[in-house]
């Protein structure tokens, strides 16, 4: 009589549909070994690493210096939150570098630089498309709960915003919806680029099939991916409060560790 087959552990490849990459359930463990690789990376190639966290950083400046520019101070907390909802696509040039520290490529300034520009004519630059318009999402929601719950009240501070947030019924319940609606915001886009941005800088392939890729990868090891993206928000809150200073160190060690996790989901 023949044997039964043997069940896939959680570790083995998941069925796979015609033309799709193969995607693997990855565990809390290796969580803690992509981060180590991350700052291996980081460690090995510092300038890299800190010149492309700047230029987030220089972003976050800037976004934040027009809303107080405007008078709208009360829009940095949900600004910052959402800034970090487009690091995957800002940090395409630390996944060339971790590829290249991967391969043994040499490592130069004018070949990662030509490979992150080349990107707007692959399918990896309609990623920004797609991280833009849920960037405006999350902003539009925003501004809706509060038109929502606050009406036509202004707030010229940030610290009148928190008053009445903190204080009063309508802004506990503004807090309370505002998170959670962020929160489905975040957690979509985060299945949709956790590994697509890193597998289009790799292959070719259209940026459909790494979105799809990139939710299965997910679903895969929902819990691990849910606590990888808490983390990665996280770390990028607190590394924007020092004047998003940070961000110099955090970033590229969030982006080399992004690389690897891609690897390790992602036969």
């Amino acid at each position: 009589m023949a044997s039964k087959p043997k069940k896939p552990t959680r570790r083995d490849p998941q069925p796979q549909g015609s033309g799709l990459p193969e995607v693997r359930a990855i565990r809390f463990h290796d969580l803690k070994e992509i981060l180590a690789l991350g700052w291996r990376d980081f460690s090995r190639a510092p300038l890299y690493g800190m010149f492309f966290g700047a230029v987030y950083a220089i972003g976050g400046i800037i976004l934040v210096a027009s809303v107080l520019h405007f008078d709208m101070a009360w829009m940095i907390y949900p600004l910052v939150i959402g800034f970090a909802l487009i690091g995957p696509f800002v940090a395409t040039g630390l996944y060339e570098t971790s590829r290249r520290l991967e391969n043994k490529t040499p490592l130069t300034w004018s070949g990662i630089l030509l490979v992150v520009w080349e990107q707007h004519r692959r399918e990896l630059g309609w990623m920004a498309f797609v991280m833009l318009f849920v960037f405006w999402v999350w902003m539009y929601q925003i501004r809706t709960l509060v038109a929502v719950f606050f009406g036509f009240q202004g707030f010229a501070t940030l610290q009148g915003f928190m008053d009445v947030v903190f204080t009063t019924t309508n802004g506990l319940t503004f807090l309370l919806v505002g998170h959670v609606v962020g929160a489905i915001i975040s957690m979509v886009l985060f299945s949709l680029t956790v590994v697509s941005c890193p597998l289009l800088l790799e292959r070719e392939i259209d940026f459909v099939t790494a979105l799809i890729t990139s939710i299965r990868a997910v679903a895969a090891s929902p819990m691990v991916m849910l606590g990888w993206g808490a983390c990665v928000v996280v770390a990028v809150i607190l590394s924007a409060v020092p004047a998003f200073l940070g961000l110099l160190v955090v970033l590229p060690v969030l982006g080399h560790a992004t690389w690897h996790l891609y690897k390790r989901a992602v036969v």
